[in-house]
């Protein structure tokens, strides 16, 4: 009933007041968080596929993405969606990312340095700061100079901050965030990369929470949200890094880490039994047999200190793969990379698979000579063969990072912002 006493459409918007919008809220208030990541994810581009995704009604789904917008998160747009926005001669509110709204942190550490940003809603990068430093083997140096170059970016874009996430090239254990095997970074094993992290972090003046993981890892979930590995159901993240090969796998739209953080080492798979020495101890690793050293040395080219490994190993193959040398070298690579995913393929029967770093300059190069390779040698690959493609963000480790600090707001916008809102 209106407040006249006479009965009132379902979804007659135009006479609802604001008690009832209120009563709408809270019956919807649950759908927060499913409704943030929708936009989040681009899967709601309008109120409408917003109302069928979570299965509300429109009034309440609008009560929904309203209180969104309060909070700064999203923009709802009344002007027509497009095709498919609405019903007939009800054009739909389009729904985007709110672009002047909180951020989050993002820090990755490699080999050659370290890159901190900041992240919106959607992925996108707002603002970033490289550093091209000398990773020590004291990891509290390093991380503190990596949240330093965030502050600085923060107090510059005068952004709210919902929290921190630092990507590294090692397994980070679970429970505790310690990095296990930083082989490339010189830091001591078992190194409390979260602790340390989120102690730079507090010290820093940052609000929100300081979370660790993975770099691949966080590529991979990144991927899955805003790149290249959207829609998979059983997504098979395999890249290089600045120096290493790492793995990582996104099961039913969640990341896989296993009992205790650990899954998917891929780079410790032999490919090569009499292959190149690696640092855990075995040889022919992909760690050290497809990665850009290894492309570098099977070239026959001597790495120089002026710009990292991973971008020397992506001009020598963009600008001079017709060179004999070059081009047998990445042959060399591509099959190597080929064997391991094959047996990947054979075990975790992935929907796709996405390839980073210099693994995608290589599936650039020659696409088809790795996809025979990963079909003849993998059962499920001759069956039918599994898609392989490119990453296609930049930074995915950065963009992942930042997801780590979104998790929270994700799970519960008004509990985490709506205070402060």
């Amino acid at each position: 009933m209106n407040g006249n006493g006479a009965p009132r459409r379902v979804g007659d918007v135009t006479t609802v007041s604001s008690a009832s919008t209120r009563t709408k809220l809270e019956r919807g208030r649950g759908a927060l968080g499913p409704a943030l990541e929708l936009v989040h994810t681009g899967r709601a581009p309008t109120r409408a596929v917003l109302t069928a995704e979570l299965g509300v009604t429109r009034a309440t789904a609008g009560a929904v993405a309203a209180e969104l917008e309060a909070l700064g998160l999203i923009r709802v747009d009344s002007r027509p969606g497009g095709a498919g926005g609405g019903t007939q001669g009800r054009p739909s509110h389009r729904l985007s990312v709110e672009e002047n709204g909180p951020v989050a942190l993002a820090a990755q550490v490699h080999s050659d340095g370290f890159r901190a940003a900041l992240v919106g809603l959607g992925g996108r990068i707002v603002a970033t700061a490289p550093g091209k430093v000398t990773v020590s083997a004291d990891p509290a140096q390093v991380l503190g100079a990596v949240v330093e170059a965030g502050a600085v970016l923060l107090e510059k874009s005068g952004r709210r901050c919902v929290g921190a996430g630092l990507a590294v090239p090692s397994a980070v254990a679970e429970p505790d965030g310690t990095a296990l095997n930083p082989l490339h970074l010189a830091w001591p094993a078992g190194s409390p990369v979260r602790a340390i992290f989120a102690r730079c972090v507090k010290e820093a003046g940052i609000d929100g929470p300081a979370l660790t993981g993975n770099d691949v890892n966080l590529a991979a979930l990144a991927e899955h949200r805003h790149g290249a590995g959207r829609s998979a159901q059983h997504l098979l993240c395999v890249a290089t890094g600045h120096r290493g090969v790492g793995g990582a796998l996104v099961l039913d739209g969640r990341l896989h880490s296993g009992s205790s953080g650990l899954a998917l080492e891929v780079g410790h798979l032999t490919v090569n039994p009499e292959g190149r020495a690696c640092h855990c101890g075995s040889r022919g690793c992909l760690d050290v047999e497809a990665d850009p050293l290894a492309f570098l040395t099977a070239a026959g080219r001597t790495p120089g200190p002026e710009v990292s490994l991973l971008q020397q190993a992506r001009d020598l193959l963009r600008e001079e793969y017709a060179e004999p040398a070059v081009r047998a070298a990445a042959e060399e690579l591509i099959d190597r990379l080929g064997l391991g995913l094959a047996g990947l393929v054979n075990i975790l029967n992935p929907d796709r698979i996405i390839l980073g770093g210099l693994h995608r300059e290589l599936l650039h190069a020659d696409p088809e000579r790795l996809r025979a390779v990963v079909a003849d040698r993998s059962l499920w690959g001759r069956s039918g063969g599994v898609p392989i493609l490119p990453c296609t963000l930049d930074h995915n480790s950065l963009v992942g990072a930042a997801e780590l600090a979104w998790q929270p707001v994700l799970d519960d916008p008004l509990g985490t912002l709506g205070a402060a809102a």
